[in-house]
């Protein structure tokens, strides 16, 4: 190649895919997003307190809870407070989103904690996973309502 010839230049026009994502990936992504900007209460009395001084702007409880007391706490202080409440299916599930799982070298989860309940007190920032999230809490609310 000459000095004079120019390389063609490749624009970087790099179209963005808005693909949907589900709500428990946007959960995913938003308790992690809580996490980083400590925002997120994880166990019964930290998210007894948070939901007491009515500082919770979210709630996740797992429905493999097996103490029938601890969910009934957890939903009254949701419901006192006007906190949504959003159900996940596993325990070890919801802990490793929360942060606590040892992770092998490609990032995958090895061991991860049982956690019922978590507590997200500020989102961080606003991302397309907290908008799904809100939408859909939106849409739970109109149902109900």
């Amino acid at each position: 190649m000459s000095d004079t010839e120019a390389e063609p230049v490749v624009a970087a026009t790099e179209e963005v895919e808005v693909q949907e994502m589900s709500v428990l990936d946007a959960l995913k992504e938003v308790l992690k997003k809580a996490l980083m900007h400590d925002g997120l209460r994880k166990g019964l009395h930290e998210c007894a307190k948070a939901l007491d001084k009515q500082s919770a702007r979210l709630c996740c409880l797992s429905k493999s809870c097996d103490n029938e007391e601890y969910k009934s706490l957890i939903r009254a202080l949701c419901n006192e407070g006007g906190v949504h409440l959003i159900m996940v299916d596993d325990g070890k599930e919801l802990g490793a989103w929360c942060g606590m799982a040892s992770l092998d070298e490609e990032g995958e989860v090895k061991k991860a904690v049982r956690c019922s309940c978590a507590v997200i007190t500020d989102f961080g920032e606003e991302t397309h996973a907290l908008t799904v999230l809100l939408d859909y809490l939106k849409k739970q609310a109109a149902e109900e309502a």
